[in-house]
């Protein structure tokens, strides 16, 4: 029998004896009341005992997806349909914003400070790209990528303050070193998920340091760390890591081999980006690995698989991972994508 009705009968079964409690204070029975009004009180206490231990299954949804870049090609698209810069998540705002949690990679930083650090394919993005980014709904923004020194120290610090005075959590990076190998923590409910991001592809050099602003760790050791602590701080922790190949279509040894070290030290879920091309997941122990979500918003229209992408979306319910299903993500000609859904 469904819970719901064994309550509901309960609290009906409850006030009738209150209520034969109060036909007994009347004539003959008035001798019967103090046990009547024992008789009540008792079952009302199980009721109340049973309501304090029956938990109302609480369901959270995430959503994470893959790389967000708002530069280059999508800037010039943006201007040629003299818009801004909530133009390319048109097509996916409603449910990015539904999700009580949304994840996304920025690839690159926010900025109009810094000289150029990177190769040509560097990106450096409109402070207004906020708007943006506020109107998806995203919550929390990876930035630990082999983008986000493509402008330098000025660059990762406005990137960091931006992201922050819009309500939206950077991880991966920070300010100083405290701050880039911290956990971002968001409750939802009576659940608590926490936030973890690193990178393989830049040296120890870029590492933030003391007071020295810079990205999360590269030392497997003290990430393992890192994920460990974070663990006892988090029902749902999620490890988003920035590695692979680029357009390699399945994860290489390497990152499987650290995918799972990772949940072995604690994690949930390990999110994965770089490769621009989707690549497969798997179930390890009692964790989830997605090895790459592709893009998400990107210009690179030079093949089918970058202009295709996929959402993880993820249902928690009372403080555990109930389901962890791919949605198909396809990015049409004017870099927006669009979710496909059956």
């Amino acid at each position: 029998m469904d819970r719901f009705f064994v309550v509901a009968a309960l609290l009906v079964l409850t006030a009738s004896v209150v209520g034969s409690a109060a036909l007994f204070t009347h004539g003959a029975f008035a001798h019967a009341f103090d046990e009547t009004v024992l008789a009540s009180r008792n079952a009302t206490r199980s009721v109340a005992n049973m309501l304090a231990n029956y938990q109302i299954p609480e369901e959270i949804r995430m959503l994470f997806v893959g790389d967000v870049m708002l530069d280059r090609g999508v800037a010039f698209m943006i201007g040629k349909q003299n818009a801004d810069f909530r133009f390319p998540f048109l097509k996916t705002a409603g449910m990015l914003e539904e999700a009580d949690i949304t994840i996304g990679n920025l690839e690159g930083p926010i900025s109009n400070r810094g000289e150029k650090k990177g190769s040509i394919y560097s990106f450096r993005m409109s402070p207004d790209v906020i708007r943006g980014l506020v109107f998806a709904g995203f919550d929390v923004m990876s930035i630990a990528n082999n983008h986000i020194w493509d402008y330098g120290r000025e660059g990762l610090e406005d990137t960091i303050t931006f992201l922050n005075e819009a309500g939206i959590q950077p991880v991966g990076a920070g300010k100083n070193e405290g701050e880039a190998n911290d956990v971002v923590i968001m409750r939802r409910g009576n659940t608590t998920f926490g936030f973890l991001s690193f990178t393989t592809l830049y040296p120890e050099g870029l590492e933030a340091s003391g007071e020295m602003p810079g990205i999360s760790s590269a030392n497997l050791s003290e990430i393992q760390r890192i994920v460990k602590d974070a663990a006892l701080r988090a029902d749902i922790l999620t490890v988003l890591m920035h590695w692979g190949v680029e357009y390699e279509t399945k994860a290489r040894a390497a990152e499987r081999e650290l995918g799972r070290a990772l949940i072995h030290s604690g994690a949930d879920l390990v999110i994965g980006g770089h490769p621009h091309v989707v690549q497969e997941t798997e179930t390890y122990g009692e964790g989830w690995i997605a090895f790459s979500l592709g893009n998400f918003v990107f210009d690179q229209n030079f093949s089918g698989e970058t202009m295709r992408g996929a959402a993880l979306e993820v249902i928690a319910k009372n403080g555990k991972i109930e389901t962890v299903h791919m949605i198909p993500v396809a990015i049409n000609t004017f870099f927006q994508p669009e979710f496909v859904l059956p």
